[in-house]
């Protein structure tokens, strides 16, 4: 007999009081309104049936639900309360699923860590001295420690992916604009999408499925048809086509990584895909091009954040000025100011042809170096982040450093193209390694499939970090 809602719900904010202490992946969990969500649905389940019946799901915190807060990880919103809730968590709710708890996350979604948090760092469920990688670190967590079977998170320039790799889990980045972002707090509104994670491939195509799909309210998302992902997992797919961009096996890429990377690729040649090199000449320019646009986009998404009309509002301001300057000052942590600032250098007179228009020129030649592989290829694999997970505080006092976490990352936002994290092997120290395949703009079903094949071989995302081994 299946567990009801009820249980499942209970079952899941059980867990994250035994472990989130340690953990530190939740901001607040939301226990009445789940436990009444959840009690419906047992007393009136929707029919026909809904795919994610009683299903608990947790949301990082820069999607707005009218449940509970949306804080964006920052002091300028740790009292704000949505009045309404994101396309996706109405397209949850309407699937049967429960909002149970949103998660921790680097402030404004800034950071490659979750260590940029106002309130707390969370730390990786594979060691508790590491990382568990960022923007969407606590959703990451809260999937890898088993705490909830789903998760959301965002993206702008890998924050579902690189964190999926140093937690072994599943992390898709869909195409933009194939999921709404209306409610989706913005960072950089050209790149920013909300992505699923799931402890597989089937559960993320299952939650994308209920996600994906035109909203009227956000002029970017597509009308394009969505096809039933988890349906799709097992069609015969015909000879894979597969190519690995020789940019990202170069200088910094950590030998471990590249030993367990380069085994995988072994494991889809068993599988019957032809695996070959490719070339993605541009690759050396993403990191400039990607922190010069969403800086410069971040500094004027960021401008609303003023304390006229919401969030916090400084206590004494000398004049209208004052308010203003001294309000972001205590809002804002060092990492968003850091890029506001950079943004607005970028946009300044007699600098915006220099800086941003230069690097909207340069993701042109990115994404043409995408569409040009994808005549070889069907699937582009790669790494999905140069080292495993790092040590807490290891790389919070060097900003480049730490952007170049996200280096084999950022390409895919620049490109609009999906892009999928899967677990495929470990350290000698028992640290996840994540494999990156990469697919043309609304591909997602093939990248579900290519992900599905590998795990159906494998059972590197099945394995269970320590702290949740019961």
């Amino acid at each position: 007999m299946s567990a009801t809602a009820v249980e499942r719900v209970s079952l899941a904010l059980r867990r994250i009081r035994e472990h989130d202490a340690m953990l530190k992946c939740v901001i607040h969990t939301l226990d009445e309104s789940a436990t009444q969500r959840a009690r419906l649905l047992d007393t009136a389940p929707p029919t026909p049936a809904s795919p994610l019946f009683g299903a608990p799901v947790a949301v990082k915190d820069n999607i707005c639900t009218t449940d509970g807060l949306t804080t964006c990880g920052s002091k300028i919103l740790a009292n704000f309360k949505s009045p309404y809730d994101a396309h996706v968590i109405e397209r949850l709710r309407d699937a049967g699923a429960v909002i149970v708890a949103k998660t921790n996350l680097d402030e404004f979604a800034m950071g490659s860590s979750t260590e940029n948090s106002a309130f707390f760092s969370t730390r990786n469920p594979w060691d508790p001295e590491r990382v568990p990688g960022g923007s969407s670190g606590g959703s990451i967590v809260a999937v890898a420690a088993r705490l909830v079977p789903y998760a959301l998170g965002s993206e702008t320039g890998g924050s579902i992916r690189q964190p999926a790799s140093f937690c072994g889990v599943t992390g898709l980045k869909p195409t933009y604009g194939r999921v709404s972002r209306f409610g989706l707090v913005a960072f950089a509104s050209s790149l920013d999408q909300i992505g699923p994670v799931a402890v597989d491939a089937r559960g993320v195509a299952r939650l994308l499925r209920i996600i994906a799909g035109r909203d009227p309210r956000d002029s970017t998302s597509v009308d394009e048809p969505v096809p039933d992902y988890e349906a799709m997992l097992d069609e015969p797919t015909g000879k894979l086509r597969i190519g690995y961009a020789k940019e990202y096996f170069g200088e910094g890429l950590h030998p471990e990584t590249r030993r367990v990377v380069e085994a995988a690729m072994e494991m889809y040649r068993k599988l019957g895909a032809e695996v070959f090199e490719i070339s993605l000449p541009h690759s050396a320019y993403t990191i400039a091009c990607y922190y010069l646009i969403c800086t410069a986009e971040a500094s004027s998404n960021l401008a609303r954040f003023d304390g006229v009309r919401y969030g916090h509002r400084t206590a004494e301001p000398a004049d209208y000025i004052d308010m203003y300057s001294a309000t972001r000052d205590e809002g804002f942590g060092s990492e968003v100011k850091r890029r506001i600032m950079l943004g607005t250098y970028a946009l300044s007179s007699g600098y915006y042809d220099a800086y941003y228009l230069k690097a909207l020129k340069v993701r042109t030649l990115i994404k043409n170096d995408f569409l040009e592989a994808f005549k070889k290829c069907d699937v582009i694999l790669s790494p999905t982040t140069p080292t495993p997970a790092f040590k807490l505080g290891e790389k919070s006092d060097n900003p480049l450093e730490m952007y170049l976490a996200d280096i084999y990352n950022c390409a895919a936002n620049l490109a609009g193209i999906p892009a999928i994290s899967i677990p495929c092997g470990f350290t000698d120290a028992g640290l996840p390694v994540g494999l990156q395949l990469m697919a043309p703009h609304f591909a997602e079903a093939r990248l579900l499939q290519a992900a599905h094949a590998y795990q159906q071989a494998t059972d590197f995302h099945a394995r269970r970090p320590p702290i949740c081994a019961e």
